[in-house]
């Protein structure tokens, strides 16, 4: 199943919070994900960099930290959501109204905007999508040991049915799971995918390559 780009909050069984993100693609699918300090851009492979001329959606950084939240977006606006909630706005506020203002990627499939947001030790977690025909964003409580997830085609609601098992040992067990493990091993044309997994009061950061 295609579903295009997909971000997802969860905990593991020991309690940790973590975001997910996840580059599908069928259109552009020489991209990579770079950590970049303390957030991760999406960025044309090396000898593909002319791809960003064709469109203006492909490179953005898709995660950013605000204090102990962390962001995980699709788009330009994780930029803006990260400031929002880094000035002390809520994250339901900060992600309803850049989500409202920026609306959905004026591309040929009107393709959504979404985005996650997640703190360290947090219980609750949020989920937003900016569609031609709606805007939802949801707050979730996240029970150990699952994840629940949007994405820009087909799952694009913000459902109890969208949620998975998850479990990982540390970043890079959560990128990968991102790409095969749970419900996400169903979904085809994975080309990046980046995990945010809490350890040790903080954030640690993988990236993986498919």
């Amino acid at each position: 199943m295609y579903v295009g780009r997909i971000v997802a909050v969860g905990r593991t069984l020991s309690g940790r919070a973590a975001a997910l993100y996840r580059v599908s693609s069928r259109s552009f699918p020489n991209r990579m994900a770079k950590i970049i300090g303390q957030s991760v851009a999406i960025l044309p492979k090396p000898g593909h960099e002319k791809m960003v001329l064709e469109s203006p959606y492909v490179s953005y950084n898709c995660v950013r930290f605000a204090g102990t939240f962390c962001i995980a977006a699709n788009g330009s606006q994780t930029d803006p959501i990260t400031e929002k909630i880094a000035s002390g706005m809520h994250p339901r506020d900060a992600l309803t109204s850049v989500l409202l203002a920026m609306d959905y990627e004026k591309d040929s499939y009107k393709t959504p905007r979404i985005a996650a947001v997640v703190s360290v030790g947090g219980e609750t977690a949020f989920l937003g999508i900016a569609r031609h025909d709606a805007l939802i964003v949801k707050e979730l409580t996240i029970r150990p040991g699952e994840a629940f997830w949007v994405s820009t085609y087909e799952t694009n609601e913000v459902t109890d049915a969208q949620r998975t098992d998850f479990d990982a040992a540390d970043a890079a067990a959560g990128a990968k799971f991102a790409v095969s493990g749970g419900r996400f091993a169903e979904m085809t044309n994975a080309v990046t995918a980046v995990c945010a997994l809490e350890t040790a009061g903080r954030f640690e950061l993988a990236t993986l390559d498919v």
